[in-house]
């Protein structure tokens, strides 16, 4: 199971890149949720992937090896707040870019005056 989840990783990523390097800023944006969407997954599998009951720590304190890295869920959490900010900022920046120059090709921004 996890070389599906590898594969869909690295289609993700190929994806995201691949919206990146496009001329058209709505497919950059589209381009940068896909590779941040790949660097969740890749973050949240690398914690290993366990089935069974949620983690409870017994009274007897023994450790729990079976269970679960907590640590990736948590920044995995994280990195999808981060993410809304940064596609949040990247909309709002490429709006501000296509009320001034009218277009929204990348090709057209060589210019530094307004």
């Amino acid at each position: 199971m996890e070389v599906v989840f590898a594969v869909m990783v690295g289609l993700l990523f190929a994806a995201g890149l691949y919206g990146l390097l496009r001329r058209s800023m709505v497919r950059m944006i589209v381009g940068m949720i896909l590779l941040s969407q790949a660097v969740n997954l890749l973050v949240f599998f690398s914690g290993g992937l366990k089935k069974g009951q949620p983690v409870f720590v017994p009274e007897s304190g023994e450790s729990l090896l079976g269970a679960a890295d907590p640590i990736p869920q948590a920044l995995v959490l994280t990195a999808i707040v981060i993410g809304f900010g940064l596609t949040a900022f990247m909309i709002v920046l490429f709006q501000r870019v296509f009320a001034s120059e009218k277009s929204d090709d990348t090709a057209r921004l060589f210019h530094t005056d307004s």
